[in-house]
């Protein structure tokens, strides 16, 4: 069960152990928790996994499997800050080669329908400086879909 006091809960169809199983492995995380529903239920029976739990870089989560009445969308998202190229494309290719779709600015989107930032450290450390430097990153960041993290450094170097 949850330890904390709040974790997030996505909706799936009927997908949650294979999305927990997906996450714990692209991400390092653990699968903690897998439990059945008692009785029948609107989109289920009795003796079907209701809700998973896992854990990603400490955060608890709780996948619930609802049936088709709602779909995720891109007013949630999971931003994965990334130390280098290596990072960034490994996590990148992971949700994208899993069935899932590429976006803009460093956005994909998980077969599941979940979006995911994966944001390179750089990008963010551009938007705090603030000024040129953030708006040169902005505008580079503006043209890729996966982040290039060699484009946005040459971005945030000061023109000669």
């Amino acid at each position: 069960m949850p330890t904390n006091k709040i974790a997030a809960c996505l909706w799936y169809d009927r997908e949650a152990e294979e999305a927990a199983r997906f996450y714990a492995e692209t991400f390092g995380g653990e699968v903690t928790g897998v439990h059945r529903a008692p009785a029948d239920y609107p989109s289920g029976k009795a003796g079907d996994v209701l809700t998973v739990e896992w854990t990603l870089f400490g955060l608890q989560f709780i996948g619930l499997n609802g049936g088709d009445t709602f779909r995720p969308n891109e007013a949630t998202s999971f931003q994965i800050m990334t130390e280098d190229q290596a990072e960034t494309d490994r996590y990148w290719d992971a949700i994208v080669r899993n069935g899932g779709q590429e976006s803009a600015c460093g956005w994909c989107k998980d077969k599941w329908g979940h979006s995911w930032q994966i944001t390179p450290r750089t990008l963010t450390e551009a938007m705090a400086a603030g000024g040129e430097e953030a708006a040169r990153a902005f505008a580079a960041m503006m043209t890729m879909g996966r982040i290039d993290v060699a484009a946005i450094d040459a971005a945030r170097q000061v023109p000669a």
